[in-house]
């Protein structure tokens, strides 16, 4: 399961975008939050990895 990107964030002419993924534990089965900040043509890449 993942979220697309949720923020846009610009820092001088570069555009980066905040993506959050749920990854559920192999032990316990919970569900954790990961978060990375990348340039948009990363996300779907990043989304798509387990």
């Amino acid at each position: 399961m993942a979220k697309k990107s949720v923020a846009s964030l610009q820092t001088g002419s570069k555009r980066l975008t905040k993506a959050i993924k749920m990854v559920k534990s192999p032990k316990t089965g919970a569900y954790t939050f990961v978060e990375s900040i990348m340039i948009p043509e990363q996300v779907s890449d990043f989304l798509s990895k387990k």
